[in-house]
Parts: C-alpha cells; structure tokens; sequence
C-alpha cells in the first residue's frame, strides 16, 4: 500500500487519530509495537488560525514516529485552507481531512461528521485543500450520518475526484456515536467498486489480531486502523503484526512486559510535559488498560491509582501492582 511517497508495506496497520489520548508519547510508543502509521489528536482549523497555543502544540511531531499524519477539522472553508497551510509547516507525512467525528461539540456545529449534512461543502473544502498543499491529502469519514444516509459509496468517488490520495471509513453513522457494532459491509462494497484507485482505510471495532486478519481477508482492505482498543494496550499493534506475519517477538508481553510499557508511557508523558498534566495524560489509559481486568479486590488499588496526582507515589502503586501480580514468579 503507498500514500504519496510513502510505501506502507502489506496489510498495514494505523493508529486512529484520537483527542486526548493520541499525544506523542502514546503514538511513539504504538510506533515502536508496530503500527504502520500515527496521527495527531484533532487539530481545529479556527483554533490553529487564530494561533491558540494548545492547539499549535498539537502539531509537534518527531522523526522517531514517522510516518505522521496531521488531522485538522473545521466547517469554514477559508480557515481549513489556511490552517492545511500552516500544518503544512510542521511537515507531517499526510494531512487528514476529519468529516467524522461524531460529539456534539464538533458534529453538532457542522464540522466532523456534520459535514455529512452538508456534501457540496465538505467536497468544496476537501478540493480548496487538496489545491493549497504540497503534502497528501487524506479523509476519514463515517458511512453517512444517519441509517437512512448511507452514502459512502457515492462519497467516496465523489472524493477521490477530488484529489484525496486514501479514504479512512469508520464503520458507523454520526447517529450511531459508538453504539451498536461497525458494519464492514458498505467498507468492502467501496473497496470493491472497480472505479476508485487510492487505498480504502477500514475503521470500526478493530478489537484484537483475529479481527484485523479477518477485515484483511473478507473486505479486502488496503490497511485497518486501531482506535479505543489501543487505549493502554499499544503492544495491540505487536499482537497484530505478529499474527499477520507469522512471526514472534523476543520478548513474552506477560504482566510485567506490558506494566513496563505503562510506567514508560507515564515517565514521557511527565518528561514531555509537567507532572500533572503528564499523569492526566496517562490516567486515562491506566482506566482504560485491559492489563487490570480480572484482578481480585483490585478496585481499592484501582481508586488510589487514578486518584493519585504526583509521580512517586503513582510509581509506588505501580510498584505494588507489579508485586500483587508477580510474587510466585
């Protein structure tokens, strides 16, 4: 599979663009256990132009991660041009066009997957910046916005005229959220539609190696892209690498091996940032590891452990996790 330049080898496998939780310590690490490709949390155009340090913060990437995408959202399409510009700057390997976010605060304002509402404008903004920049122009997207607007197959021609080089397809509508399960069908019918050339992204429950193999093998797509399963879990980019390929690493991924993935992620978080807003970065995958699940009387530990806001004592929690887990070893 090839974006631009850029050749991802077979089946590859993306880390989903994520608020909050893609930063770069998250997506370095993913990068290591082997996701083919990382993106940024979402950048907003109107934000980005009006030069809000968050959001420019947003557009550090490091050589370590690459290939990197930035994904910028917006409904104006002057500001999504000017702000592909100044993405543009940071040099990332694509820019993703997001017309698939679902909140409210994005969708219900028109952008993201509200775009879906509006497609003479989502097509106007997506060929002004395919026209702007010099770097690939990607889309993600959703089947439509509602079971009664499935419209992807048609969109997803309508887009390719438009310049883009790939298309990202989650398998839900905006009306959806993340209820209820993806459907790939829609997702294989555009893979399959003999008219359209760049390489389709499936997107939608991607869960475990077994079902990225499957979403290879019955959909025939050009690569998967992990979203909330990665959530404290990016070794999951190793355990489908592994399966695809037929091959093991050196190192078992037992409790230790992935707890010691964690505390990384915790320690660059810290370094990159503050204490504080390092361990609010990295709480979020403590909650969400599937590492802690089926430990007896864990949620006493579990409380003390996203409750703690200073490093040493978070580590010493860690620490006495660690001994719970692997005293008869």
């Amino acid at each position: 599979m090839q974006i631009g330049d850029i050749h991802y080898g077979e089946r590859p496998v993306f880390l989903a663009p994520m608020e909050d939780v893609t930063d770069i310590g998250f997506r370095m690490l993913c990068k290591r256990y082997g996701a083919s490709m990382v993106y940024t949390e979402f950048v907003s155009a109107e934000a980005l132009v009006r030069n809000i340090k968050s959001t420019v913060n947003k557009l550090t990437i490091s050589d370590s991660e690459r290939p990197v995408g930035i994904q910028i959202y917006g409904r104006d399409a002057d500001a999504m041009v000017e702000a592909a510009k100044i993405v543009e700057q940071a040099h990332p390997d694509v820019i993703d066009l997001n017309f698939g976010c679902p909140v409210k605060k994005v969708a219900g304002k028109g952008a993201g997957a509200g775009m879906l509402r509006n497609i003479p404008l989502l097509l106007d903004i997506t060929r002004r910046v395919v026209d702007a920049v010099h770097v690939p122009v990607t889309v993600k997207t959703r089947l439509g916005w509602d079971h009664e607007n499935i419209i992807i197959e048609q969109l997803a021609e309508q887009l390719q005229d438009c310049g883009i080089q790939a298309l990202t397809i989650h398998g839900r509508t905006r009306s959806q959220m993340y209820t209820g399960s993806a459907d790939w069908q829609p997702i294989g019918r555009v893979k399959a539609n003999p008219r359209l050339h760049i390489p389709i992204i499936g997107n939608g429950d991607i869960t475990s190696a077994e079902e990225a193999e499957e979403a290879f093998e019955r959909y025939g797509v050009d690569a998967v892209m992990v979203g909330r399963a990665s959530f404290g879990r990016p070794w999951i980019f190793r355990e489908i690498r592994e399966l695809l390929d037929g091959t093991k690493g050196d190192e078992v991924m037992d409790f230790r091996w992935k707890l010691a993935v964690l505390r990384e992620q915790l320690l660059i978080n810290v370094e990159r940032i503050d204490e504080y807003r390092g361990i609010l970065h990295t709480r979020r995958h403590l909650a969400a590891t599937p590492l802690f699940k089926g430990i007896p009387n864990f949620r006493p530990m579990r409380i003390r452990m996203l409750q703690e806001d200073h490093l040493e004592p978070l580590l010493g929690i860690l620490a006495e996790i660690e001994d719970m887990m692997c005293k008869d070893e």
